[in-house]
C-alpha cells in the first residue's frame, strides 16, 4: 500500500555533494516518521537520519555536520542532503517508513565516493 522509490545517487568525489530524494506514495505519509539508512559491502546496515512527524531530526555519529534530512509531505518526499562526502559514505542507501503496524522500504539507490 506504500511504495517508497529512491533517486538521485551516484558518483562524487570526495569533498563534494550529493541530495537524494524518496518518494512515496500514500495520504498518510505525514502521519509516519522516516528515515535514511545505508550499507556498505560487507557491514551491517545502519541508520543514517531519521525524521519525526515533527521534523526533529537524529543522525548517526558520523555524519552529523556534514548531511541533513527534510521532508516536504505536500510532495510526499524526504530528502537527504550529503556534503562534504568521503570515501567511507559509499554504501546503497534506502529510505524508510514507519507505522505503527509495519514498516516499507525503498529499492535503495547506490551512492560511491571516490577518494
Amino acid at each position: 500500500q506504500v511504495q517508497l522509490v529512491e533517486s538521485g545517487g551516484g558518483l562524487a568525489q570526495s569533498g563534494g555533494s550529493l541530495r537524494l530524494s524518496c518518494a512515496a506514495s500514500g495520504s498518510l505519509f505525514r502521519l509516519y516518521p522516516l528515515g535514511w539508512y545505508r550499507q556498505a559491502p560487507g557491514k551491517q546496515r545502519e541508520m543514517v537520519a531519521v525524521i519525526s512527524t515533527s521534523h526533529s531530526t537524529n543522525y548517526a555519529e558520523s555524519v552529523k555536520g556534514r548531511f541533513t534530512i527534510s521532508r516536504d509531505n505536500a510532495k510526499n518526499t524526504v530528502y537527504l542532503q550529503m556534503n562534504s562526502l568521503k570515501s567511507e559514505d559509499t554504501a546503497v542507501y534506502s529510505c524508510h517508513l514507519q507505522t505503527l503496524t509495519k514498516e516499507y522500504w525503498g529499492q535503495g539507490t547506490q551512492v560511491t565516493v571516490s577518494s
